[in-house]
């Protein structure tokens, strides 16, 4: 006969794996496409397989930077996590973190060979980054790549497979930076206490909080006044906003570092909304 607490242990264990899948992240993301995949015209079918794709790529990083991550946890006492508090195995997790990466390859390749390829270059580089270049002066480098594939991703899977436009592309870019700024900037100190060396970590919490801004305003500039076009009364009010938000996030996180990735979170909606009014994403979709 099967206990009560005995029937709670495979509830306790999904509980576990969806807290250690990075969830705030995984929804922000996986939304993101799904609305770009709507935006640059997508049929419904093939939104489901874009939306599909980026969920298991975005589960298995996020397994991936746990998993990995669990012997630094454990060894600092560090609490939240459900490795680090015993609710799950790091083993349990790699196991995930695999059967995840094992569905994005088909789902990712059903979109297209080009566009297949191009998402798990993206998925390759956020792996990169658990794997290795977290702790480098190149940990810039994985979001940078991963964000500006995205849209990529979306287009590539479209009829004729166009590339988007080069400014959605670099916006991309500039948008990875700004995230991975604003969500390694809560951490800085813990990192470098672990031995966790990467750019932000080499700039420090008070140049980071400076620096955020910049990549996040420039790309809502580039997706504002990069259509063909003069920008209309939309676009600017976004661009404003965006400045606003991100100059926000800067100084509240003198006090609450976690207002910096809020913020740019925020302003990546704001760039999904001048997506929406600049019409597409660059390759004559509407």
């Amino acid at each position: 006969m099967v206990t009560p607490e005995q029937s709670t242990i495979p509830a306790r264990r999904v509980s576990a794996l969806a807290g250690s899948c990075h969830p705030g992240p995984l929804v922000v993301v996986t939304a993101l496409t799904a609305a770009l995949a709507v935006t640059a015209g997508q049929e419904p079918g093939r939104c489901l397989l874009t939306t599909g794709a980026v969920l298991t790529g975005q589960l298995s990083i996020g397994w991936c930077n746990d998993a990995f991550d669990a012997r630094r946890d454990l060894a600092t006492g560090r609490r939240g996590k459900p490795v680090a508090d015993g609710a799950i195995e790091a083993r349990e997790v790699w196991t995930a973190a695999w059967a995840a990466l094992a569905l994005c390859v088909p789902l990712s390749f059903a979109c297209g060979r080009a566009a297949g390829a191009t998402h798990l270059t993206a998925v390759a580089a956020a792996w990169a980054y658990d794997l290795r270049l977290k702790a480098t002066r190149w940990s810039w480098a994985p979001y940078a790549v991963s964000f500006a594939a995205l849209p990529a991703f979306v287009t590539l899977g479209l009829p004729g497979r166009p590339w988007p436009a080069w400014w959605v592309l670099a916006a991309g870019a500039l948008l990875g930076v700004g995230a991975h700024l604003g969500d390694v900037l809560p951490d800085i100190r813990g990192d470098l206490a672990t031995g966790v060396r990467g750019w932000p970590q080499r700039l420090g919490p008070d140049r980071v909080r400076l620096l955020l801004p910049v990549p996040l305003v420039t790309a809502s500039a580039l997706l504002a006044l990069g259509p063909a076009g003069p920008p209309g009364a939309r676009q600017l009010a976004a661009l404003a906003g965006a400045g606003l938000i991100a100059v926000a996030g800067t100084v509240l996180g003198r006090r609450r570092e976690r207002a910096a990735f809020a913020a740019a979170v925020a302003v990546a909606v704001l760039d999904v909304a001048l997506l929406l009014s600049g019409g597409g994403l660059g390759t004559g979709a509407s």
